[in-house]
């Protein structure tokens, strides 16, 4: 959610601004601004896309070597022009954008209204600014502190970047609760909310810390201390983005193109952490807590979205092949109850971009009553990452479209891994099956190949049923989650309505809503339940409803009671999630594509939620 650039240097800003918020525009947003320092604050804001914003800025300057940018998902107030960032205070010297919500912001408002102030916005963001320039003039401090006694006052969560056009020398920036990484180059720096933004220009990086405070001097000069003021020393890394992997090549979408890399994206989770030949399986994480693991009471799966159906698949290969007692819970959920927790529990945060804000909660909630964390995230030096015991990435590279489809993968193949490690070492499956689903695992890539060559048999059956107004998913057992995710995938990109149901629970409600007008997608490839399944589409099929089942290669009584069927090829049950989605997830990308939704960059949507 919303995007942050700044810079400092020798360079022209503009350039660097405009391309750094078109790497951001995955993200999810419905404005963009910019403000350049050169002697006068130019300032320029649109409601609408980045291109919106060029367009607005025409032959306006936008000469100067100092300034931020910003793409903003309204929280406080519509999306306008007022409203978008950067918002600067009352006297016109401080221009400030941000990420996040200040929570306590309508009572600094009412103080500074009283004291003079006047707000043009309905944001958040304005009252910030205005708070530090009053702290500033009141007790004559430099930009720094200014900014570190306002930060100390207010609640909430933030990442921000703050220009002072009196000092155009400097940038302050500071985090909480939000991600915020600085690009070092030679004599000049860059501020991001996400390394994509600066990737073409540095792979020095110092990622900032939760509340701390980084003052960026034109000599090339970092300082970094925290809200309370102590020193922090600025521990630099290096990019682990290649700029070939945040560009579309010759696809016509993001989502297309993540798609079709999955054969390369679910052998890279692997590689390295699976051997059918010598028969091992090695995931660095674990191995550092397997007496942990297999001696917990229960693992807790805490995750969000997408990473929630991977979780749901999780608790079927946990409890499963290891025998661990699973509970899954939205971590938005969570994170406000008051559940039992103890020493005892190993939780396990899911999260692609590690930024998650409902997750990093729920996990600092159970940091505080002793559970053993466990991460699994896509991005390297991500707060969950740090913030966690132990944990693994799972290396599927940059995912830019807003629907989730190679992380997901990545996440269940990770899981699978843990799952089958635990399950082995515990004794709860022999090496005969072990060794069977190792083998089955190494051959995943070549069979999600296999899937992907009918893409023009999917494409046919989406124009079949583009059209329709409502859709349900259904599907048992470790395919259940799976109905879920199809369902949230159509939803997300198309606006169909869509819900997924395990195929037993149809008889319970759903089934009242089935008509001819409504295309019901059964993931049909558990062989334990085949009969049932059978039985759930002669339900749907006597309701007059078009059934599309994804179904086992050589199904021929399923075939013959669908409508549709998209085949894949046949492997051990618990990894057939990473098979089954596949067709249901391109399925879904061909009927927004023929609905004329933006497919990279769903409405109202945003790629990483980092707000309450």
């Amino acid at each position: 959610m919303c995007g942050i650039v700044g810079y400092l240097g020798n360079k022209q800003a503009y350039p660097i601004l405009i391309e750094g918020l078109k790497r951001l525009e995955y993200r999810g947003y419905d404005s963009a601004g910019i403000a350049i320092l050169n002697g006068d604050l130019n300032l320029y804001k649109k409601k609408g896309k980045v291109k919106d914003l060029v367009k607005s800025i025409g032959g306006k300057s936008t000469a100067g070597t100092i300034g931020i940018g910003h793409t903003r998902w309204a929280t406080h107030g519509e999306p306008n022009d007022i409203n978008a960032h950067p918002h600067t205070s009352k006297n016109g010297r401080l221009s400030l954008i941000h990420n996040g919500v200040i929570e306590n912001y309508e009572s600094f408002k009412l103080a500074l209204i009283e004291r003079g102030h006047v707000f043009e916005s309905e944001t958040d963001t304005e009252v910030l600014v205005h708070l530090i320039e009053e702290i500033q003039k009141r007790d004559k401090l430099d930009l720094e502190e200014a900014v570190r006694q306002a930060l100390t006052k207010v609640n909430g969560a933030y990442a921000i970047v703050v220009m002072d056009r009196d000092n155009p020398d400097i940038l302050v920036a500071a985090r909480k609760d939000s991600p915020l990484v600085i690009g070092i180059g030679k004599e000049e720096f860059y501020v991001a909310s996400d390394g994509k933004a600066i990737i073409e220009h540095t792979k020095k990086v110092v990622y900032l810390k939760n509340e701390e405070i980084a003052l960026l001097s034109r000599k090339g000069e970092l300082s970094i201390k925290t809200i309370n003021n102590d020193i922090s020393t600025p521990f630099i890394q290096e990019l682990d983005i290649e700029l070939e992997s945040i560009e579309k090549g010759d696809y016509e979408h993001f989502m297309l193109k993540e798609i079709f890399e999955q054969p390369k994206t679910v052998a890279n989770c692997m590689r390295g952490r699976i051997n059918a030949d010598e028969g091992w399986i090695k995931v660095g994480g674990v191995n550092d807590l397997v007496q942990k693991f297999t001696e917990a009471r229960r693992i807790i799966i805490i995750a969000c979205g997408t990473s929630w159906h991977a979780a749901l698949i999780g608790e079927y290969l946990f409890e499963e092949l290891a025998r661990i007692q699973v509970e899954v819970e939205y971590a938005s959920e969570f994170r406000y109850r008051n559940p039992i927790i103890d020493e005892r529990d190993i939780v396990i945060a899911i999260s692609q971009s590690g930024e998650t804000r409902d997750t990093l909660a729920a996990i600092e909630m159970a940091k505080e009553k002793g559970a053993v964390l466990y991460g699994i995230v896509n991005s390297v030096g991500s707060s969950i990452a740090r913030i966690t015991d132990a944990g693994s990435y799972i290396h599927v590279g940059p995912e830019i479209g807003v629907a989730s489809t190679k992380a997901f993968t990545g996440q269940v193949s990770l899981l699978t891994l843990m799952a089958i490690h635990l399950g082995y070492q515990k004794g709860t499956i022999p090496r005969s099956y072990y060794l069977q689903l190792l083998e089955e695992l190494e051959n995943i890539p070549g069979k999600i190949e296999q899937i992907l060559k009918k893409d023009a048999h999917i494409k046919y059956i989406a124009e079949e049923i583009k059209d329709s107004t409502n859709a349900l998913y259904l599907g048992r057992g470790y395919n259940f989650p799976i109905a879920l995710e199809g369902a949230l995938k159509l939803k997300e990109i198309s606006y169909i309505h869509a819900e997924g149901y395990p195929a037993a629970e149809m008889k319970h409600g759903p089934i009242a809503l089935i008509d001819e007008n409504m295309p019901v997608i059964v993931i049909a490839t558990n062989k334990s339940i085949h009969e049932k399944m059978v039985t759930n589409i002669q339900e749907v099929k006597t309701r007059k409803a078009k059934v599309i089942a994804i179904v086992n290669e050589g199904d021929a009584e399923i075939k013959r009671l669908a409508d549709y069927i998209i085949e894949i090829p046949e492997t051990d049950e618990p990894i057939t999630p990473l098979l089954s989605v596949i067709p249901l997830q391109m399925l879904s990308y061909h009927i927004a594509l023929m609905r004329g939704c933006d497919v990279d960059q769903p409405r109202n949507l945003a790629k990483s939620v980092t707000v309450e």
